[in-house]
């Protein structure tokens, strides 16, 4: 089957590429920049497709190709066009987004009827965002039934690549947001503050608006959902004051300067850093009877995961001989124990608690 990677030549798009071509794969390497595009397909002896990110185009590029991992972000600005073309030449999709509207987006009704009826898949989040979030998720889901509540978060150490540093930049100023009663709701960011241990120790942590409020909804149908991140006590004070200046923060000019910094001065984490470092999973069930259950989990560093965690859902979906089609979370797809798979993770603990 052919497969392409479009985003090829970004930071994390251009790890998965020359992964993948270590062990063997064969991806069509594919984006908007021809020049990069072009130079990278030299380098690693593969196919390359140059197209923007028009419907038309999509299209025509995508003719023959059974699997594409879109690696280009802010997602929200390519996952549309690329899905629509995928639901069009009937080819799977998949990428490495964070993005909430983007997974709403794909879980909506009218997105998986008509992935049932082209017989394709839609799996967004098959990187560190979301897959060991989403099967933590899920393995609290088997181990507590009738959770009504779920918390999830991480702690994670190393730096940050130019296109996640971007999608950060656009939310400035925006509100968290959590799942409640099973409708996505605001609040404003650094006011939700507890202590967690996600696997070092406890530490002060904020709820911030993560991939999981959306997707561990479609996973679990738990209808309370939280995720949380640890930061030092004065960061979690200044995120509160950072929603303050939401117009300010959110203004073209501060904007386009932010991303043109951002353009000149980030790189991302180097292949040292990326290795010595690991991921601590953490996720907390509970239900209304006061039965409480704890997940932790530690995994390969964030991108470092996201190359294993991608490849692998690749593999799969290229070795299966029969699929279902529809718009999935990665752990709906290949279960809890998935996250166990994957280079760099450890195994389950669990913690059984009653308040």
């Amino acid at each position: 089957m052919k497969w392409m990677i479009y985003g090829a030549n970004g930071y994390t798009g251009e790890l998965i590429a020359r992964h993948a071509v270590r062990e063997g794969m064969k991806p069509v390497l594919a984006g908007r920049n021809a020049r990069a595009i072009q130079q990278l397909g030299t380098t690693l002896q593969c196919e390359t497709s140059v197209f923007a990110l028009t419907r038309e185009a999509a299209i025509e590029a995508l003719q023959e190709v059974d699997l594409v991992l879109n690696c280009a972000g802010p997602f929200i600005d390519t996952s549309r066009v690329m899905i629509e073309a995928c639901l069009e030449t009937k080819t799977h999709y998949l990428d490495i987004t964070g993005e909430i509207e983007v997974f709403e987006y794909i879980h909506s009704k009218q997105r998986s009827r008509q992935a049932q009826t082209n017989d394709v898949v839609l799996c967004s989040g098959v990187g560190f965002d979301v897959i060991p979030t989403d099967c933590v998720a899920r393995k609290l889901k088997e181990l507590l039934p009738d959770a009504t509540t779920l918390a999830l978060g991480f702690s994670a150490a190393g730096g940050i690549s130019p296109g996640t540093m971007k999608t950060a930049i656009r939310s400035l100023g925006s509100s968290s947001v959590e799942r409640r009663e099973g409708e996505l709701m605001p609040f404003p960011l650094g006011s939700k503050r507890r202590q967690i241990d996600f696997g070092r120790g406890k530490r002060t942590a904020i709820a911030i608006p993560w991939g999981d409020v959306s997707t561990a909804y479609y996973t679990t149908n738990i209808p309370n959902i939280t995720t949380w991140v640890p930061v030092p006590k004065m960061y979690a004070y200044g995120a509160r004051l950072s929603s303050w200046f939401g117009p300010i923060l959110e203004s073209e000019t501060v904007q386009h300067r932010l991303l043109r910094y951002v353009d000149e001065h980030v790189s991302g984490p180097d292949e040292d850093e990326r290795e010595r470092s690991s991921t601590y999973v953490w996720g907390e069930a509970m239900n209304d009877r006061g039965k409480k259950i704890v997940v932790r989990i530690k995994t390969a560093s964030t991108y470092a995961f996201t190359v294993y965690g991608a490849l692998a859902v690749v593999k799969r979906l290229l070795g299966s001989g029969s699929m279902l089609s529809g718009s999935f979370t990665p752990a709906m797809l290949f279960g809890s124990h998935f996250i166990e798979e994957i280079e760099g993770s450890s195994t389950f603990v669990v913690d059984e608690i009653r308040i």
